[in-house]
């Protein structure tokens, strides 16, 4: 019989080892994605979620996520620092979806945020605090939603914003001044078509830089017709801009507006407007060149202003996109005057192009008095007197001539012509002009002797004098008997020269 002891000793034993039975027995789940939704798809940086019906946001989501994706489903509402569990999150597409309202702090903790896709919605209004969070944001979607308004605030703080959607909405008015800001920045894209947009401020739209008038798209919108409207677009397509280029047949304006469906396609039917002359468009634009260091005094003629002069101030576009005012900019390159004039303290290569003087009676009023086109040059030589181009074409004839020259009218063009003809030798002498070698001796001197197969031509000259690099030895005239032996040896030493440095070919 155990003892009490031993028994207690044993059951912790036992009940271990049952433990550890059970838990190699029990059967292993199959492991999942982190936190990742049971509607929803994980990969390392993309959660899907699309097409799921959802009507709240999954409160489970992976922190890794980059990009988040919700179109297509039932979403009415975004609470706020929804987003706050997704520090690395980028681009956010929640289109297809019922969103009516954005609460206060809905986008707070996205600041990382670059590219917002929240088309096709029910949102009735673009407020101010809807994405000012949104402090790297470049790519934001509403088109296709109900938009009525916009706030003259709500892209203030995103500096980063290049595309900006809102077609096929309800915008009745828009506010185009607040896009000056943008454009100086990084604005590149404003899709405003197929709205109903009856006015527009053509005096703010042709102060706008260029960049944002080669995407600021306005068609399909009931604009009431004007000579102002069609002279704009059309120098707007004269100068290639996509937005009336790629669209020009879609451009419509309104003819009355007690008829709402007088729609004219105005760019196609041009006919109609032939008596706007563009010269009261382009009397605003002056051209002006001025020499490199020179200082440049621009001003308006204030009367062109359509605001009253009481509480009027003045503003410049630089060709740079960069507003000007009184006093000037930062390092007083450029100075506002209080009468409205630019001065440029010394002009620059890079100060070149349109400077556009505006009046303004508010932050936001703007009216055009002036365009100055300035084109910065260099100054020429003193002596400077003939033309990059004449001068090169006076050099390639003066070359063309020399090389004439050389050619037909060199005194000495060739070794023959100049040479005298050598006294012919008698014919005992061994000839020093010409001879016939052969391995083998002729049979016959008769007319049916044939030349041997292995005879050689050479033409040889007496060497002596020197002509045209050419030594040439007059025989006779230091030895006249031509049998003594330094004759003999000069006559095959001048053989032997003369086979290698003849200009006359060997024929074998």
């Amino acid at each position: 019989m155990s003892s009490p002891a031993t028994a207690d000793s044993v059951w912790p034993r036992v009940a271990k080892l049952l433990l550890l039975l059970l838990q190699l027995c029990a059967p292993r789940a199959s492991p999942r994605p982190h936190r990742c939704p049971d509607a929803c798809i994980c990969t390392s940086d993309l959660l899907s979620c699309s097409r799921q019906m959802l009507r709240w946001v999954p409160q489970a989501l992976p922190p890794t996520t980059t990009t988040l994706d919700l179109s297509h489903n039932a979403l009415t509402q975004l609470h706020d620092h929804w987003l706050a569990a997704l520090p690395h999150l980028e681009a956010l597409h929640i289109s297809h979806n019922q969103i009516w309202n954005l609460s206060l702090r809905a986008f707070h903790n996205a600041s990382f945020l670059r590219h917002l896709d929240m088309s096709s919605n029910h949102l009735q209004a673009v407020e101010r605090h809807y994405f000012e969070a949104l402090v790297s944001l470049e790519e934001l979607l509403l088109y296709d939603n109900h938009i009525k308004r916009v706030d003259e605030n709500a892209f203030a703080k995103l500096s980063d914003l290049r595309k900006v959607y809102l077609s096929w909405n309800n915008l009745t008015t828009f506010p185009f001044h607040a896009v000056q800001g943008l454009g100086i920045h990084k604005l590149r894209t404003l899709d405003l078509s197929s709205n109903s947009l009856s006015s527009i401020p053509l005096e703010v739209l042709a102060a706008l830089p260029e960049n944002v008038g080669n995407g600021l798209y306005l068609h399909n919108n009931p604009i009431r017709c004007s000579c102002a409207l069609y002279l704009m677009l059309q120098r707007w397509n004269q100068r290639g801009f996509s937005s009336v280029k790629d669209f020009s047949e879609e451009h419509t304006c309104k003819v009355s507006d007690n008829a709402p469906r007088s729609l004219i396609k105005f760019l196609k039917h041009r006919d109609m407007f032939e008596n706007c002359s563009a010269s009261t468009e382009d009397a605003h634009l002056s051209h002006l060149e001025v020499v490199v260091g020179q200082p440049v005094l621009l001003t308006c003629n204030t009367s062109n202003s359509s605001l009253p002069h009481a509480a009027t101030t003045s503003m410049w576009i630089t060709p740079h996109h960069e507003p000007i005012k009184h006093p000037g900019n930062s390092n007083r390159s450029l100075e506002v005057y209080h009468n409205g004039s630019l001065r440029i303290a010394a002009a620059k290569p890079w100060l070149s192009g349109v400077y556009v003087g505006l009046a303004m009676n508010s932050p936001y009023n703007f009216s055009r008095m002036c365009e100055f086109n300035v084109t910065v040059l260099y100054p020429k030589a003193a002596g400077e007197t003939f033309s990059t181009g004449l001068t090169t074409l006076l050099g390639c004839i003066v070359s063309l001539v020399l090389v004439i020259i050389y050619l037909y009218l060199t005194p000495c063009r060739c070794l023959g012509c100049c040479r005298k003809p050598a006294p012919l030798s008698p014919p005992q002498e061994c000839s020093a002009q010409s001879s016939i070698l052969s391995t083998t001796p002729p049979a016959t001197d008769g007319p049916h002797r044939k030349a041997s197969a292995n005879k050689h031509v050479v033409f040889l000259e007496p060497i002596r004098e020197t002509q045209n690099g050419k030594i040439r030895l007059a025989l006779g005239e230091d030895f006249p008997d031509p049998k003594h032996p330094k004759v003999l040896q000069l006559k095959s030493d001048s053989e032997s020269i003369s086979s290698v440095f003849s200009d006359t070919p060997i024929v074998s």
